[in-house]
């Protein structure tokens, strides 16, 4: 499984990406807006950082506009991945993106149906939203097993990003779902770290290489 990192903070990445396990960055304006940072040269400064796909969304709703605003934004570099809501204008956006060699991540994904349309309209990435599906009381690990079957089984060119993810469980249920990529807010990946017997393992080891001798 990929991890991609799920924030706009620069420190944040350079910091998940120094660890050795993080393999893209996915934004969103709500991310950029926390920052208080010009758009583009967040954008591009995370691309100097992070050697793999960066997801930066358009926010035009007409697909005219999301194609202009695409283009635009793919230019800035080349790890660049354009976000598109899943809506049926931004189907058509995604479709003529594709054919121009523009990659896309099709978010807010929420059921199977919305995954087969974003992969037959040529999303590279599917971003499925588990934590809100979760917060409605739906089986959001159900949504995933499916997209992943249907992606094996009609042999699409996408893989399915799980996102908003919330705790560490949701990685452990993403990879039993078989999930190509997990987006994961900071502070939960620094969490997945963490293990309580880990830390008295530590201590244990440091304790006893005190006792030993030292010439």
């Amino acid at each position: 499984m990929k991890f991609f990192v799920d924030t706009a903070n620069v420190n944040s990445i350079r910091e998940a990406y120094s660890w050795g396990v993080v393999d893209g960055v996915t934004t969103n304006p709500t991310l950029i807006s926390k920052e208080g940072r010009d758009f583009k040269e967040t954008i591009v400064e995370i691309c100097s950082v992070v050697d793999g796909p960066v997801s930066a969304e358009v926010v035009n709703l007409d697909a005219e506009g999301m194609v202009r605003e695409a283009r635009e934004i793919a230019s800035w570099h080349k790890n660049i991945v354009i976000k598109i809501p899943m809506t049926k204008e931004g189907m058509r956006a995604a479709k003529t993106l594709k054919a121009e060699g523009i990659r896309t991540n099709i978010t807010l994904i929420f059921s199977p149906n919305q995954a087969l349309i974003a992969a037959k309209a040529g999303g590279m990435f599917l971003s499925v939203f588990v934590g809100r599906l979760d917060d409605i009381g739906a089986e959001s690990m159900g949504v995933i097993r499916d997209t992943v079957d249907m992606i094996d089984t009609y042999g699409f060119d996408s893989e399915v990003i799980v996102a908003s993810i919330r705790h560490p469980m949701h990685l452990v249920e993403s990879m039993r779902a078989g999930a190509h990529i997990a987006t994961i807010p900071f502070a939960v990946l620094d969490q997945m770290f963490k293990h309580p017997l880990t830390d008295i393992g530590i201590e244990r080891f440091l304790a006893d290489w005190a006792k030993v001798p030292k010439g």
